[in-house]
């Protein structure tokens, strides 16, 4: 699994880089505008990402921003839905209208910090990236 996790706190960005790194690549980058890089790179080196990890409250361009950009990436490249990278929102915050937004710009998956990582092993299990 090639993972890019875009966090730009220190403490969560090297728990959540460790961890995912047991299941292949993980790139890492701390800021909105540097993951919709990261993502335009692999996509166009022909190497896209399978999971992209967001914070929502990041410099730049927030988690939401990103997501959207990464959507309408895929749009405009005509990525089919079957084929298009699995995102989950990473974030403290778990007010419903946050959670609600996230889904409308089309992540797969939302989570709350601390990261449980029981519980987020089975949510890369249901996405079948594990």
């Amino acid at each position: 699994m090639k993972t890019l996790l875009a966090e730009d706190d220190f403490a969560s960005r090297k728990f959540m880089s460790g961890y995912l790194s047991q299941f292949g690549d993980c790139d890492v980058t701390v800021d909105g505008e540097e993951a919709v890089g990261a993502f335009m790179m692999a996509l166009e080196d022909g190497e896209p990402y399978d999971l992209v990890c967001l914070d929502v409250m990041m410099p730049v361009l927030d988690g939401y921003q990103v997501l959207k950009a990464i959507r309408d990436i895929e749009k405009e490249k005509k990525v089919s839905k079957e084929k298009r990278v699995k995102i989950v929102m990473t974030t403290a915050l778990n007010e419903e209208r946050n959670v609600k937004k996230a889904f409308e710009l089309e992540c797969e998956a939302y989570t709350g910090k601390p990261i449980d990582v029981d519980r987020f092993e089975q949510m890369l299990k249901k996405l079948k990236l594990i």
